[in-house]
């Protein structure tokens, strides 16, 4: 395997930190050629100076001149601004671009490097709930595999290895249910974000984590796994795994169930994409079935947790609809971090969204940025409205 020149778009979030332990635990298969952050310029400093990339960029454009001076003895090119996070991914020595950014903003870094032909190892799911039909076209046109990080895409992309003429009848996308798991409308009634953010088995951003309480981020991952495995909405289905062992399952048409089983480790997924084809070995814990003698399984509440049911309402719907849903959700969460709104109230936002947004079936990219901003704004002025 040649060594792979890795660009990072999301370099200091949960992925991007584990990705660079990946490739300091494999010097000999992978290199840091760019690292992108948003705003966190002390720790992407921290990761410029021990990893001596080509160039960072880093998208505050207020924190240029401070990481400017940090790495201007170090022949480390550094740029800033949102637009030279898009351009970055042009750089002829790259040869992998992991996409980590959360949410909408990975967009437009992860369609123009499919442009410029760069592999994507993609960990932004919303790139494909936002604009699934436009990325995946490219990326055929383009002739680009994108390996997915997420751990039941990768768990789905694992079983599905070997089978690839071979019929899938459905998928199962497994969710933990999160830390309210089993509880009812009333206890959701109260909650706060300290209690939503204390996810039992995985240790993720805030954003995510969020998503995961609410089961939104199960609903992204319905939405992302229909344009990965080109899927019909009818072949995928979630079920709730308290253990998060069982990553993920595809039943082929003869009926047969493959699993990827481990522990909740975001770095095997990680490194999977990383190296595909290639499975590399690693000190990572092992699982152990004596440690986990009962492994459960067990319907979503729909009706508890609406944001999973508006999720499958909009991929059914396809067109913007799933922009829609992506767009509303981003303000609802973080109106929720910052205390405007209670835990079930994001359902609300996102329902209205969708009630209120036009259906485009057909969307073109243009479409898509302006359906995004719409729906921001109509979500804030819901948001005002309870002010």
């Amino acid at each position: 395997m040649n060594k792979k020149r890795i660009a990072l778009i999301g370099s200091t979030g949960s992925i991007g930190t584990q990705a660079l332990e990946v490739i300091k635990e494999n010097p000999d298969l992978f290199e840091t050629e760019v690292l992108v952050a948003n705003s966190n310029a002390d720790l992407l400093i921290k990761q410029a100076l021990e990893f001596n990339p080509n160039a960072v960029v880093i998208a505050d454009e207020k924190k240029y001149v401070q990481v400017k001076e940090a790495l201007q003895p170090h022949d480390i090119k550094v740029f800033a601004g949102a637009k030279a996070v898009e351009q970055i991914v042009e750089m002829e020595t790259i040869d992998l671009v992991l996409a980590s950014v959360v949410g909408y903003a990975g967009l437009a870094s992860t369609i123009n490097a499919i442009k410029h032909k760069k592999q994507i190892a993609l960990a932004n799911k919303e790139t494909l709930v936002v604009a699934g039909e436009l990325v995946t076209k490219l990326a055929f046109e383009n002739n680009v595999n994108i390996y997915p990080v997420d751990s039941e895409h990768s768990a789905i992309f694992q079983c599905l290895a070997g089978e690839w003429e071979n019929k899938v009848e459905k998928i199962y996308l497994t969710a933990s249910g999160g830390p309210f798991r089993g509880k009812d409308r009333a206890f959701l009634q109260t909650v706060k974000k300290e209690q939503a953010l204390k996810h039992p088995n995985w240790t993720m951003g805030a954003k995510i984590t969020i998503d995961s309480a609410s089961l939104m981020n199960k609903g992204l991952e319905v939405i992302e796994a229909k344009w990965l495995f080109n899927l019909k909405p009818e072949q995928i289905d979630v079920i709730v795994h308290p253990q998060s062992i069982v990553h993920s399952l595809v039943q082929f048409e003869d009926g047969s169930l493959k699993a990827q089983m481990g522990l909740p480790d975001m770095k095997l997924p990680i490194q999977y994409a990383m190296a595909y084809p290639q499975r590399v070995k690693n000190n990572f814990p092992r699982f152990d079935f004596l440690n986990y003698p009962n492994l459960t399984f067990e319907k979503p509440d729909l009706n508890t947790f609406h944001n999973l049911q508006l999720a499958f309402d909009a991929m059914n719907k396809g067109g913007n609809m799933p922009c829609v849903l992506n767009a509303a959700n981003e303000i609802a969460v973080q109106a929720f971090l910052e205390d405007k709104i209670g835990f079930l109230q994001m359902s609300d936002v996102i329902e209205k969204c969708l009630n209120k947004i036009p259906l485009i079936k057909t969307p073109t990219y243009g479409d898509y940025v302006e359906c995004d901003k719409e729906t921001r704004t109509f979500a804030v002025s819901l948001l005002t409205q309870r002010d």
